[in-house]
């Protein structure tokens, strides 16, 4: 099988790198000096202690050539639209669509863009692009989440994971898992970007706006999509307690480096007084 990843940031690079070192057939999709130093060196990982590096055939995805079975894009959930324009003419109804894109609705505008195979996804991992060609990954976490109507497709591509080596599963009930997923993100994203800190100093100091915001997602999941996610709560606060104490949050990050944010993603999709707060007071921050 012939694998596109499109978006080498934290996501996108480290799971790119780890199909390219088990000996996937895999092209990754970046732009910029990030591309420039791959394709020159390529990519290299940082994991706590330890670092390696892989080559990778990496391109820009105005140049994508030939024709890919499974498709993962790993871009800014404001840029999956885009993304997916670029790669349509490499794609068919038989290729597999999964986004790892931040957000509950992903799969549904890629349903609305192709008659390709859709799987909806999410992926659990502590990472970003340190500097160019250089992925940081922080602390063991990692889990990629996929599942779907095709049976066929969820095969194919769990195959492609256990030949990285990738921890992933497949529930069959994929949509709460990704809900289960979103309520955590959504919280400590919104969180570390109004106050300008890590998921650390958030759990230290902020608990309890934190538990709050939490149990407003939990109950807009449940009014909105019959989805019952209220032992998340709790169980996102645990893992905040237990990530690196530095940890931050690529929407955070994208604040201090004055780039787009997925606000309107992460902050903007639940309409609770609480969330709301937030929301309006970083919408400020990118006008």
């Amino acid at each position: 099988m012939r694998i596109a990843v499109v978006g080498l940031g934290g996501v996108g690079g480290y799971l790119a790198a780890m199909f390219a070192k088990s000996g996937c057939d895999v092209v990754g999709f970046a732009r910029g000096a990030h591309l420039e130093v791959i394709q020159k060196n390529g990519i290299t990982i940082v994991e706590d202690e330890t670092q390696w590096q892989t080559p990778l055939n990496a391109v820009n995805v105005n140049a994508a050539e030939g024709y890919f079975d499974v498709i993962f894009f790993c871009v800014k959930s404001y840029d999956l639209d885009d993304a997916y324009a670029k790669i349509a003419k490499n794609i068919d109804e038989n290729s597999i669509l999964l986004s790892f894109s931040n957000g509950v609705d992903n799969a549904q505008r890629l349903k609305n863009l192709s008659n390709a195979v859709v799987l909806e996804g999410c992926v659990y991992i502590l990472s970003h692009i340190e500097k160019a060609g250089v992925i940081r990954k922080k602390g063991k976490i990692f889990a990629a989440v996929f599942g779907g109507d095709n049976a066929n497709a969820v095969q194919k591509v769990a195959t492609l994971f256990e030949k990285a080596q990738l921890r992933y599963k497949t529930p069959s009930d994929i949509t709460t898992a990704i809900w289960k997923k979103y309520i955590f993100i959504a919280a400590f994203a919104t969180l570390t970007s109004y106050y300008d800190t890590n998921i650390g100093a958030i759990y230290e100091h902020h608990y309890d706006e934190a538990k709050a915001l939490l149990e407003e997602i939990a109950a807009f999941a449940k009014e909105q999509e019959g989805i019952n996610i209220d032992d998340e709560v709790q169980k996102a606060l645990d893992t905040a307690a237990k990530v690196p104490y530095d940890s931050s949050t690529s929407m955070r990050l994208d604040f201090q480096n004055g780039k787009k944010v997925e606000l309107e993603s992460l902050s903007g999709y639940v309409k609770k007084p609480l969330m709301l707060k937030f929301y309006k007071a970083l919408k400020e921050r990118v006008l």
